[in-house]
């Protein structure tokens, strides 16, 4: 009886251990399902990203060539305005030109300077229009206290008649382009008399 017993007893614990071994075997089958799924999970994703930095990289190698594209565009229109800002005013200069060249055959061909005074004057007003339109104005200096901001004196001369640093006389008019000055006015500036002491 004892000896059918143990049989019983080594029977159970043999399949148990069978039962337990697979078991175990399961749940490493089941686990390297697992693995294989997060790989499967991590390679796709890992595809997507590096289409993603393939878009990106191609989108970057455009903007950089639209942006060298736009740095030559500028450049180009840059290097024009340099060269033909002044287009409009030598144009309308040029008027004065033609008017100032008939003027001079005009004086060859008449002995009446009267008409060629009358001329000058009228071309000369006409230039002043012309530059009033680019936005260049003169500005009166003789009699206005002395301004190194839009004054340079060339002559400083004694006077009693008037206060120092008064504008007596001009030899060459300023003028502003619009509010920047253009070129300062060249003047003769007063200063106070020496006192002679006698000695």
């Amino acid at each position: 009886m004892k000896e059918e017993k143990n049989d019983f007893e080594v029977d159970i614990s043999i399949e148990g251990k069978e039962k337990s071994s697979e078991h175990v075997m399961e749940k490493e089958s089941e686990k390297t399902k697992s693995k294989k799924g997060s790989a499967k999970v991590l390679k796709e994703s890992l595809e997507e990203k590096e289409e993603e930095i393939k878009t990106l990289y191609d989108k970057l190698l455009r903007s950089q060539a639209e942006f060298e594209n736009y740095k030559k565009r500028m450049a180009k229109e840059t290097s024009d305005l340099m060269k033909y800002s002044n287009e409009e005013i030598i144009k309308e200069l040029l008027h004065t030109v033609d008017n100032l060249e008939r003027a001079i055959q005009h004086a060859k061909e008449s002995d009446k300077s009267e008409n060629i005074t009358e001329g000058i004057d009228i071309i000369l007003k006409q230039l002043f229009k012309s530059l009033e339109r680019f936005g260049v104005s003169g500005f009166v200096s003789v009699g206005e206290k002395f301004d190194p901001n839009k004054h340079e004196a060339v002559i400083q001369m004694e006077s009693a008649e008037h206060e120092p640093n008064t504008i007596i006389a001009e030899s060459q008019k300023g003028y502003f382009l619009r509010e920047r000055l253009l070129r300062p006015a060249l003047v003769t500036v007063t200063r106070a008399p020496q006192v002679e002491t006698d000695g």
